[in-house]
């Protein structure tokens, strides 16, 4: 019974991650770029009871006794598919549509990587200044910040689908400024660091950024002016997940009520 216990408490302590990360998840529904989570399990070791057991007949039979001791949470993965657009119109708003993530500027100087492309043109030492709603600055390929001169107008900037600005002359040709915002991919984008604000944070198991722009192996993602990617998280799939995690959650908890009555049963018992 005592093993028993130990394992119901183990799933109700995996289901309760669970029911966070769902929470998480609803929380975030209309948070844009945002990228549903899912909590992975994994059982834990597992105890051989018998090594070998007989039949009535005293044959061997092929397996072996084993108990588990129960479950725990393994990961916290993220998905990474296309979230649905939406159009907002705005002249700095843009969705990534393909793998790509903008590249921004931290304030300890690191970069981080997001999909929010809710940007806008920040006034800074250096000019106008394209940065999220944080402040972050987006950096070009290059590495550096995307900053137009001052005396520029914001409203007449112009960037098509792979991301180069122009702007136009004194004859209103719109001319390159020879300046374009930087996509990177990643081989594996689950592995990414989550931080604040949408933001990802390179780390060992995501691998090294690979820049669209000096990657020919990669399919280059494409900038939709006007438009938000919004969060791919579907309510209904959630709903019907955090239904799944209650019920598991409260299955562990009788067997622990259910255990418990049975040590009772075995303290009460006389000669």
């Amino acid at each position: 019974m005592l093993r028993s216990l130990w394992t119901a408490a183990s799933g109700m302590k995996s289901q309760q991650t669970n029911v966070d990360t769902i929470s998480n998840n609803l929380a975030n529904i209309n948070t844009t770029g945002y990228k549903a989570e899912r909590a992975e399990f994994q059982s834990l070791l597992y105890q051989t009871i018998q090594g070998r057991t007989y039949d009535s007949e005293g044959d061997p039979k092929p397996i072996p006794a084993q108990v588990g001791l129960g479950v725990k949470n393994s990961a916290i993965t993220s998905q990474f598919t296309q979230g649905a657009y939406s159009d907002t119109g705005g002249a700095f708003d843009f969705a990534i549509d393909g793998e790509g993530f903008f590249q921004v500027q931290m304030p300890d100087g690191s970069i981080g990587y997001t999909r929010n492309g809710a940007l806008q043109m920040a006034v800074d030492s250096d000019g106008l200044t394209l940065s999220t709603a944080s402040g972050y600055p987006v950096l070009d390929v290059t590495g550096k910040k995307v900053t137009i001169p001052s005396d520029y107008n914001s409203s007449l900037l112009q960037i098509d689908t792979a991301g180069n600005l122009t702007y136009p002359d004194e004859n209103n040709n719109y001319k390159s400024l020879g300046i374009q915002i930087g996509l990177a991919q990643f081989n594996n984008p689950a592995g990414l660091t989550k931080a604040s604000e949408s933001i990802f944070k390179e780390s060992v198991a995501s691998g090294t950024p690979r820049l669209e722009v000096s990657d020919s192996n990669l399919k280059k993602s494409t900038l939709q002016q006007g438009y938000l990617e919004m969060s791919n998280v579907s309510a209904a799939d959630e709903m019907v997940n955090l239904i799944i995690a209650q019920r598991a959650y409260e299955m562990n908890s009788k067997a622990i009520t259910a255990s418990d009555e049975m040590l009772q049963e075995a303290n009460n018992l006389r000669r």
